[in-house]
């Protein structure tokens, strides 16, 4: 494991009104970490906020250890990927969106080099997109629109992705080949961060979990440690149980 890539202390933010409350988190190299709340809790906006997009009223927000105020959204971008929930689908070839997740990479005026051919190339095997680098992205299905996104988001080569319900509108199998992408990029020395709305997936593949409520963080841990603590059968108002199996523990409700 690495150290702190991206971290906040007390860190307090939100657009016309305060939605975080003294957020105190890090995320270091080589973990993942999941995000998990009811609707409305803040997650979206804690990614945000860490890159900042939403601006933060108190607290402060390291970047590489640099505060973030001292460093230009290029800056930002070449170290922290974000993947957001809502996109909106261009008129585009999948190869072409890939590799805009090059720009901050790139000085003015942008002309790609090869380097950042290879980069989206490689992005695109990963997602296995290879196939479909010529097609235009709004003929494909939402799934499929979705691992453009996310190949853009890996074309731009940061130590850290933030990701914001990445297995949206996927099916099954996607949704595991996804998170077992995750593991590998973690692996490599990345932090891996991901708000997702599926409880059981985010306490099976992740090292760490974040559970927010109401704009603040309540609990942090491994996936038993936050199970053994009840928190979230509190916030999600369920009963929460695990199973031991061949693949390792298996939680449901």
């Amino acid at each position: 494991m690495t150290g702190t890539l991206l971290s906040s202390e007390n860190m307090c933010a939100g657009y016309r009104r305060e939605v975080l409350h003294n957020i105190s988190v890090g995320f270091s190299g080589g973990e993942i970490t999941s995000i998990i709340g009811p609707n409305g809790s803040g997650k979206s906006t804690l990614l945000k906020a860490l890159i900042g997009i939403v601006p933060k009223s108190g607290g402060s927000i390291l970047v590489g250890g640099t505060p973030i105020e001292k460093l230009s959204a290029a800056a930002v971008a070449r170290r922290v990927a974000y993947l957001p929930q809502s996109k909106k689908i261009p008129e585009l070839s999948v190869m072409t969106m890939v590799l805009h997740g090059r720009f901050a990479h790139l000085s003015y005026p942008r002309r790609y080099r090869r380097e950042d051919i290879v980069a989206a190339e490689r992005a695109l095997g990963m997602t296995g997109l290879s196939e479909l680098a010529g097609e235009s992205i709004s003929t494909l299905s939402g799934g499929t629109q979705q691992r453009v996104f996310l190949a853009m988001a890996l074309a731009q080569d940061s130590p850290v992705i933030l990701m914001d319900e990445p297995t949206s509108f996927m099916d099954i199998s996607h949704r595991i080949k996804l998170m077992e992408l995750c593991r590998e990029l973690a692996d490599s020395g990345r932090a891996v961060v991901s708000v997702l709305h599926d409880l059981p997936m985010a306490l099976k593949y992740s090292d760490k979990t974040m559970v927010l409520s109401e704009g603040t963080l309540r609990a942090v841990g491994s996936p038993e440690e936050v199970f053994r603590s009840g928190i979230l059968d509190i916030v999600f108002g369920i009963k929460l149980k695990r199973t031991e199996t061949e693949t390792g523990l298996l939680y449901y409700y």
